[in-house]
């Protein structure tokens, strides 16, 4: 079938990777696809989930439970070329490869029945020189990937992103799609050129369709993540982990259709925590914790509605999930622990406000567990709140932004915001924590750092500095 993946030449195969998740001595691959058939006007239109089963014979384009494209093979390779790691499948559309070198270089490749698949250039969606956007030659992969350090090693200097509220869908000509593919363009700048090794979601992966034409399952079929997470993050993907947050419009809490499954396929969410008792709680909800050497541990926090438990409003407050929770911010002594979820505990607005069950739930939690930074999304903003030694940071505007000034500040003890689409680079070593937002890139292709203000309308530039003895 060639690249095309049919004989019909009104039909185009993409062919994607996804480094799925990665730790110090293992790394998930997975391989993908999605088609696209000629438009009316001449350009391409993406196939729905339900159209793939006539045109191209499968149900599914990519995930935890696609089916396989072939005999499929990945390898890892060394610095010198010679293959290091490999593993083999014709079940499935990911392998783990494992025995890898703590804090170390890697490329791997992926082979789908002796051809190595994704290779060359590929086609992304682009602006179009007829108007609007289309599929056209675009970028190629750089199949690499560097191991996290040992976990008794110290890991001082790593660099990581949190973002939130990203998943507005890059399909259409609307500003919502160019904020989306600003911050992609960042993104993938500070993964090539400025050694970030994973990202953290801070949620709402995906929304409701609306200009950026994520259809109206709103996240329920692969077609809808092309355009909101395949494709604006694909060469960042392919490079390092995303360890993702549910926020509510991955959820039916302020959707009509609950998207959690199909959230938890797309990121391999049991493949990658499930069995792990000391390191997940899962299904339903997602609580999880990973580290990065002996001193960053990471913990990730469901706080989306419990619509099964009519006892507990919200996941964090079911026992078997606070229990977990109290042992993880109870167990080691990391130099840092930083929880992140969607929902902020506290908010200057101008949407939302202090979370009351968060406080009441968490905060004996966090100063149990000597928590000094905390982050979350969901208001479409840019927000620092520094109370008890601890600073709680909102980065919410990955896509969605909200120019409104907020009216909250007092209760939320806000010492900055700003109201621009951004991405916040983290930099962590013993003594501190430094926090950048980003906006975009300017034209020499460098960063833009962006700057905040104070209540009473002053400059706050960055990096934001989060000392660990809270002073």
């Amino acid at each position: 079938m060639g690249e095309s993946g049919a004989s019909d030449r009104s039909l185009r195969r993409e062919e994607f990777v996804h480094l799925v998740d990665l730790s110090h001595d293992r790394v998930l691959i997975a391989w993908g696809a999605f088609w696209f058939r000629r438009a009316a006007h001449g350009g391409w239109s993406i196939l729905d989930d339900s159209e793939l089963r006539e045109a191209v014979g499968r149900r599914t384009s990519i995930g935890h439970s696609a089916e396989p494209f072939g005999d499929a093979v990945v390898e890892v390779l060394a610095g010198t070329g010679d293959v290091v790691g490999r593993a083999e499948t014709s079940t499935q559309a990911w392998a783990w490869v494992g025995d890898l070198t703590p804090d170390a270089d890697y490329r791997y490749r992926v082979l789908v029945d002796g051809r190595e698949w994704a290779a060359g250039q590929r086609w992304d969606w682009m602006p179009s020189a007829a108007g609007g956007y289309d599929l056209q030659p675009g970028g190629r992969y750089d199949l690499r990937f560097h191991t996290f350090p040992s976990p008794d090693t110290d890991a001082s200097g790593v660099r990581f992103v949190a973002m939130g509220d990203y998943g507005v869908g890059i399909r259409s000509d609307s500003e919502s799609s160019r904020r989306q593919r600003r911050v992609a363009e960042l993104l993938t700048t500070l993964v090539r050129e400025h050694e970030v090794r994973f990202v953290l979601s801070l949620g709402d992966n995906i929304y409701q369709g609306e200009q950026g034409q994520v259809d109206d399952e709103s996240g329920g079929e692969d077609d809808d993540w092309y355009s909101s997470f395949f494709q604006p993050y694909r060469y960042v993907i392919a490079r390092v982990p995303v360890f993702p947050a549910i926020g509510n419009h991955d959820t039916s809490d302020t959707e009509g259709s609950d998207d959690r499954e199909q959230m938890e396929d797309n990121f391999h969410v049991h493949e990658r925590f499930r069995d792990q008792q000391d390191r997940a709680s899962v299904g339903p909800g997602l609580f999880y914790r990973f580290g990065y050497g002996r001193n960053l541990e990471l913990i990730c926090i469901d706080t989306s509605q419990d619509e099964e438990d009519a006892e507990h409003h919200r996941y964090f407050q079911v026992p078997d999930h606070r229990d977990w929770l109290e042992q993880a911010l109870a167990s080691g002594d990391p130099t840092w622990r930083i929880p992140f979820s969607h929902h902020p505990v506290y908010c200057a607005g101008p949407l939302h406000e202090n979370d009351q069950e968060m406080l009441e739930a968490l905060e004996p939690l966090f100063e149990q567990g000597g928590v000094r930074l905390v982050l979350a999304g969901h208001e479409h903003n840019f927000q620092v709140s520094e109370v008890d030694g601890r600073t709680y940071v909102v980065s919410g505007a990955g896509g969605k932004v909200r120019e409104e000034i907020p009216e909250g500040f007092d209760a939320a003890h806000t010492t900055a915001w700003a109201a621009q689409a951004h991405l916040m680079l983290v930099e962590i070593d013993d003594a501190e924590a430094r926090l950048t937002p980003l906006s975009g890139l300017l034209p020499d292709g460098s960063p833009h750092l962006m700057t905040a203000l104070t209540q009473q309308n002053d400059v706050v530039r960055p990096p934001i500095v989060v000392r660990r003895d809270g002073s």
